[in-house]
């Protein structure tokens, strides 16, 4: 007893759960073909109640074709959908709790899209994916218009350019099918609508320029990239050798890939030319990269930049050692020149730039003449010092202290000598004969002052001068303390001689300091 009420039991809950499944809603037009697809897996069993309660899966083929059904596995397919075939079916795996429901109902189904204005755009036709081993086969896609204005296209999608709202309506597709040597087919229908959309913007090639030209090693690899900011799908970057076009088989030594990223409305997509190993026909290939977009009226532009390839030039060792040569001699011709004409350009800049002139140091004197006495006739006579203290001042402009003109009598020789070195600029010793000789202490004081100072000192002296070791210990410091001009007697008299440059050149240049401002110093400190 206890058995059979647990049997009613369970048969009760079943009935109960399957009353309770929600069955899911199929529509189709009359004459249409329509197909049912089960949730489970493996062989199911059909049902249906259209008229009464009929086990599909039971009937024989033959029964199932006079119907118009086709069953395989999972799948149920209603060839021409008529009223007769209007009502509930079922499939289970055998299992009253485990059914899946379907309410297939006579009525013309819409799906709606929308679009926005001057975007690309496509409509899909539904593909119910009919197994091949149910001996259906597919025979085209045709999409038309409800106003009859489209013309007739095939393809699983239909594609709008730029949508405009013009296109607003509904569009049908139909897929027709083969079976057994009669015609089906299916049909989808779906209302577009069109949206207002952004402005229209132009696609261009960012890089590279039309003028950019690559320089290239033979046997090296080469990757050229071509990135574009496109604003539709349906925009194409590729590359181009000549009139041909370059393949994407990145088997092959010149080939090119694509690489593409969305951000917001933009697409930016890089189309990189590969060359395996650059060759000297690479050079004389033309190698363009193409942009082909829609753009307004629904024409087609396109974009297009041509690069140019060139062989690196490497330096040549025999040019770099020429070159080389050449500066070394420009160097050492310049170098002579300078070494051979500086006292001349130094004397031109002295004589005609006036920022070559030093600066007035408050010093009376450009130069304090003092005599010194050669131990031979070789010195200067009175008649050629006399000369060389009139060219400095009346032919050069220098303001010169000399001893027996400038010193004021009654100071002893050695405060007036110390003074005037004090108040010239430099010390300039003329060998004299005769002359009264200067003393040993008197010569070193001089030396002392004139480092202490820093006084600059230059040393005439003759071609009979002795060398510099016979010379008195005192004048061997001044004379290394100093620089030396040579006196040739006759030939150094003429003011364009090399004496004179010389002579100039150790000089400072003149200045302007008034001797009255020297005399009334001198009075007051007397």
């Amino acid at each position: 007893m206890e058995s059979v009420l647990l049997f009613f039991l369970i048969a009760l809950l079943q009935v109960i759960g399957t009353c309770t499944l929600k069955a899911k809603q199929e529509y189709a037009q009359m004459g249409q073909m329509v197909m049912l697809r089960c949730n489970y897996d493996g062989n199911v069993i059909w049902t249906t109640d259209t008229t009464e309660e009929t086990i599909l899966t039971n009937m024989p083929p033959d029964q199932q074709r006079q119907m118009g059904l086709v069953i395989h596995g999972r799948n149920l397919v209603i060839l021409n959908v008529s009223l007769s075939h209007q009502g509930n079916y079922s499939c289970s795996m055998g299992n009253a709790s485990r059914t899946f429901l379907f309410r297939l109902t006579i009525h013309t189904t819409q799906m709606s899209k929308t679009c926005y204005s001057h975007e690309s755009c496509k409509l899909k036709c539904r593909d119910p994916r009919i197994p091949p081993a149910m001996n259906i086969t597919m025979n085209g896609t045709l999409w038309n218009k409800e106003d009859g204005s489209l013309p007739d296209s095939l393809g699983d999608y239909y594609y709008f350019q730029r949508a405009e709202d013009k296109d607003r309506g509904m569009y049908t597709c139909t897929r027709s099918y083969l079976y057994q040597s009669q015609k089906y087919k299916m049909t989808f229908t779906t209302v577009l609508d069109i949206k207002p959309g952004q402005q229209w913007k132009t696609p261009a090639i960012i890089t590279p320029n039309a003028r950019d030209v690559f320089y290239v090693d033979f046997g090296s690899m080469l990757i050229i990239d071509c990135k574009a900011v496109m604003y539709s799908p349906l925009d194409l970057v590729y590359w181009l050798s000549g009139k041909s076009f370059v393949e994407t088989n990145d088997s092959l030594r010149v080939y090119y890939k694509n690489t593409s990223n969305k951000h917001n409305d933009e697409i930016r997509m890089t189309a990189s030319l590969v060359i395996r190993k650059v060759s000297e026909e690479d050079l004389s290939n033309v190698y363009t990269c193409k942009l082909e977009s829609t753009s307004i009226s629904q024409s087609s532009c396109s974009c297009n930049v041509t690069v140019t390839l060139v062989k690196k030039a490497h330096p040549s060792f025999f040019l770099m050692a020429l070159c080389i040569v050449c500066i070394t001699l420009v160097l050492g011709v310049t170098l002579v020149i300078y070494v051979t004409l500086k006292i001349d350009i130094a004397l031109f800049l002295r004589d005609t730039v006036a920022f070559c002139r030093t600066r007035s140091d408050g010093k009376c004197y450009d130069a304090f003449l003092m005599c010194y006495e050669s131990n031979t006739k070789a010195g200067l006579m009175e008649d050629d010092r006399k000369y060389l203290e009139t060219a400095l001042e009346e032919e050069f402009g220098y303001n010169l202290c000399i001893y027996d003109r400038d010193v004021l009598p009654g100071k002893a020789a050695a405060e007036a000598m110390l003074e005037c070195i004090e108040q010239s600029r430099t010390v300039v010793l003329v060998p004299t004969y005769p002359h009264p000789d200067l003393e040993s202490g008197l010569l070193s004081a001089i030396h002392e002052a004139l480092v202490e100072r820093k006084t600059h000192l230059v040393f005439i002296k003759t071609t009979g001068t002795p060398s510099p070791g016979s010379l008195p210990e005192a004048l061997q410091l001044l004379l290394k303390s100093g620089h030396c001009v040579t006196w040739k007697g006759a030939v150094s008299q003429p003011l364009s001689s090399s004496f004179w440059k010389h002579l100039r050149y150790h000089l400072p240049a003149p200045q302007s300091a008034s001797k009255k401002y020297c005399y009334s110093h001198q009075l007051i400190s007397k």
